[in-house]
């Protein structure tokens, strides 16, 4: 008997849950990381907005949509609807019980990246002039990125929504490992940290987990 192909979500619930995972964000960036058309997009956010899900927000020079808690509650109404209608459950806290030691070592490294504890200051930012401190960062995040290709595979194999956060932390790690020192912990740029935390969101709310109510391993 041959395995039915995974189905996609719906484009409403890609475009909800995007603005989900990323905290703020614009048409374009919720386009590219869908996978929908931004003319959707746009359209889809819109009627969001007209039903208190999402909000927009204008800064100088800049803006984009956040989610409200109305928002959260759909998106997790229809998340836990993608669960039990493709029976994923199990994979995906599997999938987080997997993630979250591989989580303790990406916060590591990147407080690493940004502090290198100098005699007694243990807060001293990192210049990044100590090319062996970086090194080191950078082997563990590789170490890491290769941890991560089987876990999202197995994710996204299933549940398409997952695909990209792979090919994104290898891209950024990449630009890291070219001097790009933006690309390991940097806001505004797809960052090693920034996909990290997506996928760590996408996980916890996928399970209906507040990240503050996460259990904490000691």
């Amino acid at each position: 008997m041959t395995s039915r192909p995974p189905r996609p979500a719906p484009d409403d619930l890609l475009v909800l849950h995007t603005v989900r995972v990323t905290g703020f964000v614009d048409d374009a960036v919720v386009a590219q990381r869908s996978g929908v058309d931004q003319h959707t997009v746009s359209e889809l956010l819109r009627d969001h907005e007209a039903v208190g899900w999402v909000t927009r927000h204008e800064f100088v020079g800049a803006g984009g949509w956040t989610m409200t808690e109305r928002g959260k509650s759909e998106d997790a109404r229809r998340l836990t609807k993608q669960l039990d209608d493709t029976g994923a459950r199990d994979l995906v806290a599997r999938a987080l019980r997997v993630f979250e030691p591989l989580n303790a070592r990406v916060v590591r490294a990147c407080t690493d990246w940004q502090l290198r504890p100098e005699g007694a200051d243990r807060l001293a930012d990192n210049d990044h002039a100590d090319r062996g401190w970086d090194t080191r960062v950078l082997d563990e995040l590789a170490a890491v990125d290769v941890e991560l290709e089987p876990l999202a595979g197995e994710l996204t194999s299933v549940l398409p929504r997952f695909g990209g956060y792979h090919e994104r932390f290898t891209h950024a790690l990449t630009r890291a490992r070219a001097g790009q020192v933006q690309w390991v912990a940097g806001v505004g740029v797809a960052s090693c940290h920034a996909v990290w935390m997506e996928l760590h969101e996408d996980l916890l709310s996928s399970l209906g987990i507040a990240r503050d109510a996460e259990p904490r391993r000691t």
